[in-house]
């Protein structure tokens, strides 16, 4: 085997010459790999087994697959679901009967990005992946459960790879210093701000120190620091899928630090966002939605603010708009909760439709005709603002034959403590009209 530092091409990418050659050499994903782990046990075992890596980018799925088939003697081959379609498939499995039966070798079929495959696409698989002609090995970026078909999934075992940790960057940036840049010195500063630029990304890392290093040498420097890194390198965002389930696990920790009451989670999950090229306008959407749906009328300011904010960065775009969506962040997280109108509605919803379509009473009809008014539409109706207090004791707004319901249930807290005490009070007038 192979040392880790060794290359048969010096020239080749930095990525590919720290490629590591035995499972020994892979940084992170102990969970899955550490002693007694379920990958490491996949490998000590002898048996291979169809299965689904998932994770973001640059956390090893390839590399794992390429070591799979290395372990097992495998044919490795392998196929994008961003460019291929069953023609393709079937292809790479004509190619698997034949080294199967030309070399008596068994075929490892890693699929990247198979998520991007349609269900007939992903159903050409099974019946190859059922015959043991070929062990299945997907690698997706999304959650499985969404993106992958049942019958596939239940043929193979899903395996979740983490981001690397910013310490299990530091040993790959050792190890990348010891193979190609051992002519330059890093201060800590800039060490630091390169990993964060790597966000959990061990592939991003390397691309980074190449560039680097290429920089560094056209610019005669040995010494690289945190002005050199800013001077060489463009704006480098953070890890973000504005369409996968980063983006959604996002804004669902955003949404729950504004409902949970907490103005810094709030506004770190919102910078967040924005640092990851988040469209201001989407999460300007969805601030206003979280303000009816959990403050409500607790604190109706707080659905005003939000939509003053939204309006704000229509008129003021980024950078200085994003301060107003950052405000109403704050005042939402601040702000007293409540999502009884949202429970109202929803429990509204679900009685109509369920419910038949009962006749308005004849009392709450309009009459502009006299024929309507002839036919006693409405006919007794009590005009409220004539009544005493400008309320209709005893009055029925509902159907004649609808039970009786009670969607709305004011909090105490906030507005809505006062919403409570008044119609409170309105029922007990009902209440004593009904008596009389």
């Amino acid at each position: 085997m192979g040392d880790l530092f060794e290359a048969a091409n010096p020239a080749a990418p930095l990525a590919e010459r720290l490629r590591p050659r035995h499972i020994d050499e892979v940084i992170g994903q102990s969970h899955l790999l550490g002693k007694g782990r379920p990958l490491r046990l996949a490998f000590q075992s002898g048996k291979l087994h169809s299965m689904i890596l998932w994770g973001p980018p640059g956390v090893g799925k390839t590399t794992l697959a390429r070591l799979m088939a290395s372990a097992f003697d495998a044919e490795f081959m392998p196929l994008s679901a961003v460019l291929s379609g069953v023609k393709d498939i079937r292809e790479a499995i004509a190619q698997a009967q034949q080294v199967l039966q030309q070399r008596g070798r068994h075929t490892i079929l890693f699929v990247d990005e198979v998520h991007r495959f349609n269900k007939s696409q992903q159903d050409a698989f099974l019946p190859f992946v059922e015959q043991g002609l070929v062990t299945f090995i997907g690698a997706t970026t999304e959650n499985p459960s969404f993106e992958v078909n049942n019958a596939l999934l239940s043929r193979a075992q899903v395996y979740v790879l983490h981001v690397l940790s910013a310490e299990e960057l530091g040993t790959l940036f050792e190890r990348a210093q010891q193979v190609a840049l051992q002519e330059l010195e890093f201060d800590d500063d800039a060490r630091e701000r390169i990993i964060g630029y790597a966000d959990g990304d061990a592939r991003r890392l390397l691309n980074v120190l190449e560039q680097l290093s290429t920089a560094a040498s056209t610019a005669k420097v040995t010494h690289i620091t945190a002005e050199f890194l800013d001077n060489t390198l463009a704006q480098s965002l953070r890890r973000f899928d504005k369409g996968g389930e980063a983006f959604y696990d996002q804004i669902s920790a955003l949404h729950k630090s504004v409902r949970g009451s907490n103005p810094d989670a709030a506004l770190y999950w919102l910078v967040r966002m924005l640092d990851g090229g988040a469209d201001p306008r989407y999460l300007a959407r969805r601030i206003v939605r979280m303000a009816w749906e959990d403050i409500g009328l607790a604190d109706p300011r707080a659905i005003q603010l939000t939509m003053d904010a939204a309006q704000t960065y229509e008129r003021l775009g980024s950078p200085e708009g994003e301060l107003a969506l950052a405000q109403a962040v704050l005042y939402m997280a601040c702000a007293p909760k409540s999502n009884a109108g949202y429970v109202a509605y929803n429990a509204a919803r679900a009685f109509v439709s369920q419910d038949g379509s009962r006749e308005v009473p004849l009392h709450l009809r309009n009459a502009p005709t006299k024929l309507m008014k002839h036919l006693d539409y409405g006919r007794d109706y009590r005009y409220a603002h004539d009544e005493a207090g400008g309320y209709a004791a005893g009055e029925n707004y509902f159907p004649d034959d609808m039970p009786i319901v009670s969607f709305y249930q004011p909090t105490e807290r906030g507005l809505e403590a006062k919403i409570a005490e008044k119609l409170a009070h309105l029922r007990e007038l009902d209440a004593k009209a009904k008596n009389k």
